[in-house]
């Protein structure tokens, strides 16, 4: 298949293929190569992937995900965005890691920025009814988190999910990307047994302030992470996150300061300053917020610090249970990416293989171990 049937059926904004293809990038898994775009170019999204060979020599095109923008100011961010009588869906927005399951000439998940994940692939098969949902389904693509203590990318605890779980938020067509209104994909998904996030509830944009609150103080009360509003036709999207979610993704920067930039640390500040200019209604309650950020960026930071000094590994620890040969398959593939591992425990339990595994924060160790042995920072 020639660039220009691919580019006829992607309809990006430039006039020419060679414009938008000299982007993607050439890449090979599971038996399959395939074409992946890793970031958003030309109106095609981030990790739009284009796989030879399938299709009956077709060739098969999984759209990326679209990016979420976020509102700062909750009242008038929803008022804005949504047009006055809209029903809008209120659903939780998990801390997990984002995919999309698609049958290829058989089931494959793709990361955000177009690579396909062994590991992933393989507890999809094992967790979802993947045979039964695309021999029904064939041009569909499921959009899910993989979320629970145990994944090679994010850890956060979910009331009765013990090592990981996914959960499907979005259904779209994997070609054109255009998703299932909210209400057909909630049951289509009850009916294929595909958990999803919780649904708060529907609202009219223009009454919808109150119950997006609510949810969203329910929510930072259980540490969770916070809302996606859609609208009915599942088209349009906004996310808000909690305070909590802000002070934990700032306790991670600052337990890795030297792998996250300055504008990961500045955009989690200015949320939580939006958010404290909007819900913090006493002196006493705003005291109280400042006080759990400077801690969420302080004492990270003075623990990675001592733990350098003492010679320990610092990085972001993860635990993964499988077969064994989709977990040695998950290793190979972060090494790929320039990933320095350091396994600490490899056993089995119950029948599966179980990993402890950190990926080495390579640039923090050097530069703290530089700073504690005299080196000088330049400002």
């Amino acid at each position: 298949m020639d660039e220009r049937e691919w580019f006829g059926r992607l309809g990006s904004t430039v006039a020419e293929p060679p414009d938008l293809f000299e982007h993607f990038e050439r890449r090979s898994a599971a038996g399959y190569t395939y074409h992946a775009l890793p970031d958003a170019r030309h109106g095609i999204e981030r990790g739009t992937v284009l796989v030879e060979g399938t299709d009956a020599g077709a060739g098969a095109v999984v759209r990326g995900y679209p990016s979420v923008p976020r509102v700062l100011a909750l009242d008038a961010g929803v008022t804005s965005f949504f047009d006055a009588g809209e029903t809008i869906a209120v659903e939780e927005k998990l801390d997990g890691f984002n995919v999309r399951v698609a049958d290829v000439g058989e089931p494959l998940a793709f990361t955000r920025s177009g690579y396909v994940c062994p590991y992933t692939t393989a507890r999809a098969r094992e967790l979802l009814d993947l045979g039964a949902f695309f021999a029904d389904h064939p041009g569909k693509m499921l959009c899910a988190e993989l979320v629970g203590p145990e994944t090679p990318y994010t850890t956060h605890d979910y009331e009765g999910v013990d090592s990981h779980a996914f959960r499907v938020f979005g259904v779209r067509d994997r070609e054109s990307g255009e998703p299932l209104p909210v209400t057909e994909r909630r049951d289509l998904c009850a009916a294929y047994d595909l958990s999803q996030p919780r649904l708060f509830g529907r609202y009219e944009a223009d009454a919808a302030v109150e119950g997006v609150r609510a949810a969203v103080e329910e929510l930072d009360a259980a540490g969770r992470e916070g809302v996606v509003l859609r609208s009915a036709d599942g088209t349009s999207m906004v996310k808000y996150t909690t305070e909590a979610q802000h002070h934990d993704e700032l306790a991670y920067a600052f337990s890795l300061p030297f792998e996250r930039g300055r504008d990961f640390v500045f955009s989690r500040v200015l949320r939580e300053a939006f958010q404290a200019a909007e819900f913090d209604d006493t002196e006493e309650r705003l005291r109280e917020r400042a006080r759990d950020l400077g801690e969420s960026i302080l004492l990270p930071a003075v623990e990675t610090i001592r733990d350098v000094e003492r010679g320990e590994t610092v990085g972001e620890r993860h635990t993964v249970r499988g077969g064994s040969e989709p977990i040695d398959a998950l290793l190979e593939h972060l090494r790929d990416q320039s990933l320095a591992l350091e396994v600490e425990a490899d056993r089995r339990e119950e029948g599966d293989r179980v990993v402890e595994f950190v990926k080495v924060a390579e640039s923090t160790r050097d530069n703290v171990r530089y700073y504690l042995e005299g080196g000088t920072y330049d400002e």
